[in-house]
């Protein structure tokens, strides 16, 4: 494959890391996927899973947009549901929230910029 071409699968490429298949976490000299700029996840969410502990991410904007499903975003403000393909939230950094599938659900996740260490684990901030 060149370096100014990569083709691949969403699902199969972030497996290793819980969805996620561009951004910094990826070696350097691997592909175009491996970058600072931006981290993109595509999450795959059985009903019923969740991440119940608070946390933020204190440099990135984070964007989540449902693919399929139904899916929760919680924060300290509100509480968003996703319901139809397209529907999304975008949140700035350092808001805290949590996240669960109602139902088995497909979230694209887009998170710029990508750092190691940029997510923190909260006590319920409300």
């Amino acid at each position: 494959m060149s370096a100014e071409v990569y083709f691949g699968n969403a699902a199969r490429d972030g497996e290793p890391r819980r969805g996620w298949f561009v951004g910094h976490f990826l070696d350097g000299s691997a592909d175009l996927r491996s970058t600072p700029d931006v981290g993109i996840k595509w999450g795959i969410h059985p009903a019923g899973e969740k991440r119940a502990a608070w946390a933020l991410n204190s440099q990135a904007t984070t964007l989540s947009v449902l693919i399929a499903g139904a899916f929760r975003l919680t924060f300290p403000t509100g509480s968003y549901l996703l319901t139809r393909p397209g529907d999304y939230v975008i949140w700035a950094p350092g808001v805290p929230h949590h996240w669960e599938a109602v139902e088995a659900s497909t979230v694209l996740t887009v998170r710029w910029p990508s750092r190691a260490d940029d997510s923190v684990a909260l006590p319920d901030p409300r």
